[in-house]
């Protein structure tokens, strides 16, 4: 069997000391998901960084063991004519740099509509940065679903 190249550990594995307990944050508004990598794995090793431009609030939550993590903050408000969402910077081995994403939410749809960000997304693709009516947000760093990040 020929050898394979193991993953790159650029960034992470992180570790736990000083990290919040799960979930991060003590809002009533949650979000949950898991961050997949490109072969449709869990990354049991990853960061995920949240704020909220309108609260000024920020978090920090790892994943566990089967790549999941939890958020719970205060729900986003609209800020500057956009719609309520929440910035997430994720962490995980083989990345140089983090990767910026937004959640969106599927009961802001009128909102959504409106927000230039979101609309400067292709069509096809918007759909990975909204959270579904329950609160789950998965990351998908590459491959099929790949979650739309921005250059920042």
């Amino acid at each position: 069997m020929p050898e394979l190249p193991t993953p790159s550990q650029t960034v992470g594995p992180f570790f736990n000391i000083g990290m919040p307990g799960e979930p991060a944050g003590d809002g009533p508004f949650r979000i949950t998901g898991t961050v997949y990598d490109g072969e449709g794995q869990p990354v049991a090793d990853a960061l995920i960084e949240s704020w909220q431009a309108d609260s000024g609030t920020f978090h920090r939550v790892e994943t566990d063991a089967q790549g999941r993590y939890e958020l719970a903050t205060a729900a986003p408000g609209a800020l500057d004519g956009q719609a309520p969402h929440i910035v997430l910077a994720v962490f995980a081995r083989g990345l140089l740099k983090h990767l910026v994403t937004r959640v969106y939410f599927a009961a802001e749809a009128e909102a959504n509509a409106g927000d230039p960000v979101l609309n400067a997304v292709p069509s096809d693709r918007r759909d990975t940065l909204i959270a579904g009516d329950d609160g789950v947000f998965d990351i998908r760093l590459q491959g099929e679903g790949e979650t739309v990040f921005f250059d920042v």
